[in-house]
């Protein structure tokens, strides 16, 4: 036998008693020459349960705590106060309001703010 090489599995060997078809079909499932890619599942992020309106004390924290972060920007609001991001860029507004935080850059995408210092130099 001289079908490719030697790498058909039945080249080399004298014809046997015939296979039933499942016989067959498993010995065609055990893999020929090239194995079957297997695509992993994908891994699932797990679903961000962030919240979608201020509670008193998460309103708190925002106040107290978010000012004295070096840099504030819409997802590090998300990320460290669980909030979704709308309301995280509405906290941004109020603390602007506030005179609390001040902008470094303002961009479509990406907007960036500092804490306010005394003296104004940061």
């Amino acid at each position: 036998g001289l079908r490719f090489g030697g790498f058909s599995p039945n080249a080399e060997m004298p014809p046997k008693a015939p296979e039933s078809k499942a016989a067959k079909a498993a010995k065609a499932q055990a893999g020929g020459k090239a194995k079957k890619k297997k695509w992993s599942k994908g891994k699932m992020k797990e679903k961000a349960n962030n919240q979608v309106l201020f509670e008193q004390s998460t309103y708190d924290k925002l106040l107290l705590e978010v000012p004295k972060y070096k840099m504030i920007t819409i997802s590090i609001l998300c990320d460290r106060l669980r909030l979704t991001c709308s309301l995280a860029r509405k906290a941004i507004a109020i603390l602007i309001a506030k005179g609390m935080i001040k902008p470094v850059t303002v961009h479509a995408k990406q907007q960036i703010y500092t804490r306010t210092t005394a003296d104004g130099t940061e």
